[in-house]
């Protein structure tokens, strides 16, 4: 489990943020992108996890709180879900932050995450079918199915 822990994440926070990056270009459904941000969360290497919980993420944190409170007309709307996770990575409980990110209810978090955006994804997209067809539905169905498979192949893992 450790292994897939240290190693796997990074493509799997990179298919995230482009998830996200689609979001505010071309990808117009009712999908909550939003839950990608806990998704991030709990699957990001700890290494770039202490970083960001360190110092250096509360002053971040802090910039994106002032700006967002008190220059909201500077605080652009592609930087509200960046700034979110850098919040939550600051603020979040030792036990969810230390104790749920590195055992297998972090992973399940994840799989309702995936999994939920998966159907929602599929949906939108009028069927399983339209969602490999459409001009942009491959990528995004791709994106999606990347997310779903790496908490059922770290459930696997931890149960073997």
């Amino acid at each position: 489990f450790e292994k897939i822990c240290t190693t796997l994440p990074i493509s799997i926070c990179a298919y995230c943020s482009y998830l996200l990056v689609l979001d505010r270009t071309n990808w117009k459904s009712n999908i909550l992108t939003g839950l990608l941000i806990p998704y991030i969360f709990f699957t990001l290497p700890s290494i770039l996890f202490n970083f960001f919980r360190g110092q250096i993420g509360r002053w971040i944190a802090l910039v994106a709180v002032i700006l967002r409170i008190f220059f909201p007309k500077h605080f652009p709307e592609w930087l509200e879900l960046p700034a979110a996770l850098i919040l939550l990575i600051v603020v979040a409980p030792s036990l969810i932050a230390n104790t749920a990110r590195g055992d297998w209810i972090g992973v399940v978090i994840c799989l309702v995450i995936a999994g939920y955006l998966l159907q929602e994804h599929i949906r939108a997209a009028g069927g399983f079918r339209n969602a490999f067809t459409k001009a942009n539905g491959v990528s995004n169905t791709v994106g999606i199915v990347i997310l779903f498979v790496y908490p059922v192949w770290a459930l696997v893992l931890d149960i073997l």
